[in-house]
């Protein structure tokens, strides 16, 4: 029974930390509901109109910009933003965040969220209907003036388009001061003097955010919250289905990095898709399509959309409404991980310093499982006294091993002992571990967050650079390495259970665990290392305690 205790919290212990990685966090693999997937080779006649939104306004490297003058780009600045808007085609050809840097190198320039260059390839390219010859040439607009500003410190920008194919196309761009939120109106008028058909799109074409965005652990590409539930796509899936269409109530349609996301709302009131392709492995165009609409000669129509442009921050993406927080997704360990990041800000609001907020929530943490703990270490130890009458049970019963373990079940009865006691605080710490985990590898607060000391990242690995670059490491895992001795100390003052390759095995634990937190986050190992420490002085405390 006692060895078995021991082999359980180990095969617990590394197939939780290293299988649970790979066969359950992966919030990619939530695919598309059938009946919500509509593919291109298999619409119905109900389905047309998406159709003729889709196919049109397709990406054709081919089409040509519009002839006539070169479209200028005019600049935006508000507190939050630094941003250019092309006149050809219309569309976001930068968008920097002030708030965020691209590296914590001195020279570092803000947060780059544009991330292609084309112009119908930019953020916020908005297509309706198609020319007369079957193409969707590129508009040049004119802007009306510089940005203007009002009282409040909106900034609006007005811009002018007359399409080949007989529409005066308005779009109107206001920034906010104190918001990632975006407004785009736009407004279309059928200059002919006959009917024109056409179906309204909004596109976003994106690539990653970084260049190491492919943490398989944490999701990175397009996403919408569509029916009140989270999809999530994998590009893997693009490249080998083909694109995804996808209709139903559409709060917003995303692409999302680790920190970062460009998303799209639609207009209220109005039917969307979503249309999602892999244009290559990197890159992503995801789009609003409309309900089809026809414009008499003279006619006119307007579209309002918002868009989000920035950070994913909880408290920010909650502030913006229309269900944006849902895109920061714990996964299984939501319940707990969100509760915990609230904390974590909480705390942070008052030391504004996360490195602290990770030891005082650690210690909050151990307050509440404390009596478990307690209770459980205090059946090890009583189980490591009980050893000499368990060895005699063993040699008496060697051979009647039902009867042995009726009578260790008596033993433990007698002094009122759980013999998996030990185990539980183990067990209820890896939810929490894991929620953590999840909070420290997904949350914008945490990136480029200093510490203390050599630690200026708790998102990125411990390293003490020393000079000169160790092979596969590059510095010293300082953290780590006090990380895995606590866990050894924390070892050797744990009762023995007599079983001398369960503790030889047991004593090898802090080893494999301090391999495998070599390259997580330094803000993670704090947490551990905190919390060993912790455990180390609750064990004092019992293995000095009268029985």
């Amino acid at each position: 029974m006692d060895s078995h205790r021991g082999v359980l919290a180990i095969i617990l212990s590394l197939v939780i930390l290293l299988g649970y990685q790979y066969f359950f966090i992966n919030p990619e693999k939530i695919k598309t509901e059938p009946a919500q997937e509509i593919r291109q080779e298999e619409n119905t006649p109900s389905q047309a109109a998406v159709t003729e939104a889709v196919q049109p306004p397709e990406i054709m490297p081919a089409i040509p910009v519009q002839p006539g003058r070169t479209g200028r780009d005019i600049a935006v600045e508000t507190p939050l933003v630094s941003a250019l808007v092309s006149e050809t085609g219309g569309g976001i050809k930068s968008f920097k965040l002030k708030k965020y840097n691209e590296s914590l190198a001195g020279d570092s320039d803000f947060k780059q969220l544009v991330t292609t260059s084309s112009p119908y390839e930019l953020p916020l390219y908005f297509a309706w209907g198609v020319g007369q010859d079957g193409s969707a040439m590129v508009p040049v607009f004119q802007a009306d003036g510089p940005p203007g500003e009002d009282a409040a410190g909106n900034i609006t920008l007005t811009m002018a388009a007359a399409l080949p194919s007989g529409i005066d196309l308005v779009r109107t761009i206001t920034f906010h001061p104190d918001t990632y939120l975006l407004d785009l109106k736009i407004n279309i008028r059928n200059r002919t003097e006959h009917q024109i058909q056409g179906t309204p799109s909004l596109s976003v074409i994106s690539k990653p955010f970084s260049a190491n965005a492919n943490n398989r652990f944490v999701f990175n590409g397009p996403a919408l919250f569509l029916n009140n539930s989270l999809k999530e796509i994998k590009t893997k899936d693009l490249l080998e289905d083909g694109p995804q269409t996808l209709s139903g109530k559409i709060d917003w349609l995303a692409y999302e990095g680790t920190y970062f996301m460009c998303g799209l709302l639609p207009p209220a009131n109005m039917r969307n898709s979503a249309y999602v392709k892999a244009l290559d492995q990197d890159k992503i165009l995801s789009r609003l399509v409309g309900n089809t609409t026809v414009l008499q000669a003279g006619e006119s129509k307007s579209y309002t959309y918002t868009s989000y442009f920035g950070p994913k921050k909880l408290a920010e993406l909650r502030r913006s409404g229309a269900n944006l927080d849902k895109i920061i997704n714990f996964g299984w360990f939501d319940i707990m991980a969100k509760p915990t990041l609230y904390l974590l800000n909480y705390i942070y609001g008052y030391i504004h310093n996360y490195g602290w907020a990770i030891i005082l929530v650690t210690i909050i943490i151990k307050a509440l499982f404390w009596p478990i703990a307690h209770k459980g270490m205090k059946s090890m130890k009583t189980m490591q006294k009980l050893q000499p009458k368990m060895a005699k049970l063993r040699e008496k019963y060697s051979n009647d091993k039902e009867r042995l373990n009726q009578e260790m079940i008596q033993l433990y009865r007698t002094y009122k002992i759980n013999p998996l006691g030990g185990c539980l605080p183990m067990l209820l710490q890896i939810p929490v571990f894991f929620a953590l985990y999840r909070v420290l590898m997904q949350t914008i607060e945490l990136r480029h967050a200093p510490f203390m000391l050599w630690i200026t990242d708790l998102s990125a690995p411990d390293r003490l650079p020393i000079g000169f670059d160790i092979p596969h490491l590059g510095g010293i895992p300082v953290l780590t390495l006090l990380m895995g001795g606590s866990m050894f100390i924390q070892q050797k003052m744990t009762p023995s259970t007599g079983d001398p390759t369960q503790a030889k095995i047991m004593m090898f634990l802090p080893v494999v665990f301090t391999f495998m937190f070599i390259n997580f986050a330094s803000g993670l190992v704090l947490y551990w290392f905190v919390n060993n420490l912790l455990s180390i002085a609750q064990q004092y405390v019992i293995n000095h305690s009268p029985d």
